[in-house]
């Protein structure tokens, strides 16, 4: 039957051109503007590493001093490197890691390509196994190479192109900052969206290009990039405000936590921390913790800017007034052709065929509005990706996405069509009979 009720629809799309075309556009715009805005959000607030997210965490504590303390304040997004350090030697976690931005001049060893600035990431050895990134040649440093503050860097695999031609690099050595790095490793294409584990440096942003031992970067003074807040004087500190003893949170600290007794374990182990640093001085605030998995840190990041979300909001409300407009639409079409139901049904259709043919006639409306929408999907991505936002360049449509057009497009279209395919099939077929 169903093929019947298929046949029966196309022949009235060509027997009411005009009215179709309508009902088409009218889904058709609703489902491209839904799509195009969805399709972004859908990008922002994905998980951006699912096989791991549930035991990757990013602990917080406080420690500023009591100037502009209100209860109830958040603790420091970041951490001081007296602190980061102090938990990376205690090693309470599966795997811990401190890391922060920064940019460095680049050279390549023959000197065929002229010197640039790279993104940078300075951070230790447990990064490259935590984060799950993946290896094209070779691998990360170890614990040894951090404690060396050995001259050694990962690169990503652009950047493998462009100096070695995509090259087995390993054992290469790449100037930087006017010093010879040996290349221990070349990533794979690795880009987690958003930039989960830094959302102070441009968190929509490719990876970093380099990666580089942490203390390396500070025996070698290379510049850092992000936030930093400072409350007290970091020049009684050789180094600054990057020094060890700089009362400056600037790091990032990541750990990996393998099951939940752990994160409890973790969690107090921070409380502990906390007070046995107020109690040498060094913390003024009450003791404030937190210990964020992946997604709660994005949210508490606010990830997903709030126009995105406006944005989702309003093309949904476009799409119930579009919606809106189809229901008469096809109430207009059903009904008009009350005279033809009331034939059917007076030679043995029942309600329910009569139902079913319109909800057909609906759904293959649908079907037509959703492959234009899907067209008008794509060419509201293109402007997107021509905006100037961080996130635009990652407006892409994939399978998920354009599976779920066309099951949107369908199902607002049944969903529409339910009350004229209800109004339809209560037509009597004696009164239509009688009229004729």
């Amino acid at each position: 039957m169903f093929g019947y009720y298929l046949t029966l629809a196309l022949r009235s799309f060509r027997n009411s051109k005009v009215l179709t075309a309508l009902m088409v556009l009218a889904i058709a715009l609703g489902i491209g503007a839904c799509m195009t805005t969805l399709t972004v959000f859908y990008v922002l607030a994905g998980d951006p590493i699912p096989h791991k997210s549930s035991v990757l965490f990013y602990p917080q504590i406080e420690p500023r001093t009591m100037s502009g303390f209100t209860p109830g304040d958040d603790p420091s997004e970041q951490m001081t490197r007296f602190d980061a350090e102090a938990l990376l030697r205690d090693a309470r976690a599966d795997r811990q890691a401190l890391m922060t931005g920064g940019g460095v001049a680049v050279e390549s060893e023959d000197g065929r390509v002229d010197p640039f600035i790279a993104d940078a990431r300075y951070t230790t050895a447990d990064f490259f196994p935590m984060f799950d990134v993946p290896f094209r040649y070779g691998g990360g440093w170890n614990a040894g190479d951090d404690e060396a503050r050995a001259r050694v860097l990962v690169i990503s695999a652009a950047l493998n192109d462009t100096l070695f031609d995509g090259a087995d690099s390993v054992g290469r050595t790449l100037m930087v900052s006017g010093a010879p790095f040996r290349v221990l490793g070349v990533m794979d294409d690795w880009r987690p969206t958003p930039k989960f584990y830094d959302m102070t440096n441009d968190r929509f942003n490719e990876t970093e290009q380099i990666f580089i031992p942490f203390w390396t970067s500070r025996a070698m003074k290379l510049g850092t990039r992000g936030d930093m807040s400072c409350w007290g004087d970091s020049s009684t500190d050789e180094e600054g405000s990057t020094g060890a003893s700089a009362p400056c949170a600037w790091l990032q600290y990541w750990v990996e936590l393998g099951t939940p007794d752990k994160v409890d374990a973790y969690r107090q182990y921070l409380v502990d921390y906390s007070d046995q640093q107020r109690a040498a001085g060094r913390f003024e605030r009450p003791t404030n913790v937190r210990l964020h998995g992946v997604m709660d840190w994005l949210d508490e990041n606010d990830a997903v800017p709030a126009d995105v979300r406006l944005q989702v909001w309003l093309a949904l409300g476009f799409l119930a007034v579009c919606l809106l407009n189809t229901v008469g639409l096809l109430l207009a079409k059903f009904l008009g052709r009350a005279s033809q139901i009331g034939v059917r049904r007076a030679l043995g259709a029942t309600r329910r065929a009569i139902f079913a043919q319109c909800l057909v006639e609906a759904g293959t409306v649908g079907l037509a509005g959703g492959l234009l929408g899907l067209a008008l999907s794509w060419l509201g991505l293109w402007a997107v990706r021509r905006q100037p936002a961080d996130y635009a360049a990652l407006a892409h449509m994939d399978v998920e996405m354009l599976l779920t057009t066309f099951l949107l497009a369908i199902g607002a279209s049944l969903l529409a069509g339910l009350l004229p395919a209800w109004r339809a099939m209560q037509v009597t077929p004696a009164i239509q009979l009688k009229s004729q």
